[in-house]
């Protein structure tokens, strides 16, 4: 497999795997930004979009404090350990894992036929 970074660090850095045609990353709980903020900074990055310039709002596709609040720790503190979600953003079908893997297809007209995960 093989794989060329896009923009994150090495903890959760977003990485690109031509072989399956697919970007991914992992999001850590820990960290300061919102998983909807991580997947809405992802998302401009592989499409070539300014979130500033109000281009692109998660709401046209799903709704951000829901996913934030889907994927949080449960009220007793454990963490969440199955389960996933999928969504069309800018075209490109977004998976989010309850582990924190997050897996970004590119629109379905650019895409090599491969494996999902």
């Amino acid at each position: 497999m093989q794989t060329e970074s896009t923009s994150r660090d090495e903890s959760g850095e977003l990485q690109y795997e031509q072989g399956d045609d697919r970007y991914v990353f992992h999001y850590d709980d820990d960290d300061t930004a919102t998983l909807t903020a991580t997947i809405v900074h992802a998302l401009a990055s592989i499409a070539d979009t300014d979130v500033s310039q109000g281009e692109f709002s998660l709401y046209d596709s799903i709704d951000p404090d829901a996913l934030d609040r889907i994927f949080r720790p449960k009220a007793d503190g454990t963490e969440r350990t199955g389960g996933h979600i999928a969504f069309t953003a800018l075209e490109h079908e977004v998976y989010v894992y309850a582990n924190g893997d997050i897996v970004i297809y590119p629109p379905a007209e650019t895409r090599r036929p491969g494996p999902r995960r």
